[in-house]
Parts: C-alpha cells; structure tokens; sequence
C-alpha cells in the first residue's frame, strides 16, 4: 500500500510539474495577447496560488483514480496511461474551454476552442505519459 501512496504522491507531483511547464508558456509567454484580445484573460496579473492549486488538486483525483483503474488493464502502460488521461481530461477540457466560453464574453470563440482544445491534448497527453511511467503494469499477486 505504501508503493501506491508513493506512486499517487509522485504522480501529482509530475502533474504539477508537467502541467507549470507545459501551462505558463502556453498561457503567460506565448499566447497571452492572444487570450486578452479574446477576452479570456482580464485580470492583469493571474492569480497563480489558485491556478496552482486548482493543478495539484487535479492532479491528485487523477493519480487517485488511476491506481485502481490501471490494475483493471493489461497491455503497454503508457498507451493505457494516455488514454486513461485524455478521457478524464474531458472533464477538465469541458470546464476550461467550452463553460467558460459559454460564461464569459470570448470572441472569436472557435477560435479560443481552437487554442483551448490544442493546449488540453497536449496538456493530457504528456502527463498521461508520465503516468504510465510512474505506475507501470500492475503487480497483480495470485
């Protein structure tokens, strides 16, 4: 049991990390003009503490859930990871781009989809990899 605790822990953490990585230059370095001339960022200055923990706490339900469902799977543990990672990340897709285009005044919305749907796969796809990575196949004791 503790093997798994280790393995949750260090699986939030990847996501963390891999998430900061791969968010702030997606967000804050490259595409910022673009979002603010959307209207999708309107606070000057992010408030990042909440970002932050909006991705640990993400990352934990993620790592969480996946400890029992990749002990369900067999086959290569990165391609079940991946999979595993973009169908929950549907969830938090659905939030980030299409509630909150539906909430706030985003213009052109396809094209915030469009920027929105390219960051999420790509979000869920590398942490998905090092999801596989970290619990491999499951040692299943008979």
């Amino acid at each position: 049991m503790n093997n798994c605790k280790n393995k949750i822990l260090l699986a939030t953490l990847s996501f963390f990390i891999l998430t900061m990585l791969t968010a702030y230059p997606w967000h804050i370095i490259f595409f910022h003009d673009v979002y603010q001339s959307m209207g999708a960022m309107t606070r000057e200055s992010p408030i990042m503490p909440l970002g932050m923990l909006a991705v640990i706490i993400q990352g934990w339900v993620i790592a969480y859930i996946y400890s029992y469902y990749y002990q369900l799977k067999t086959g290569h543990p990165v391609i079940t990871s991946i999979k595993f990672s973009l169908l929950i990340g549907l969830t938090v897709y659905t939030v980030m781009v299409f509630a909150t285009a539906a909430k706030f005044q985003i213009e052109p919305v396809e094209k915030f989809i469009a920027y929105g749907t390219a960051f999420q796969v790509i979000q869920f796809l590398v942490t998905g990899v090092a999801l596989g990575l970290i619990f491999g196949k499951p040692h299943i004791d008979k």
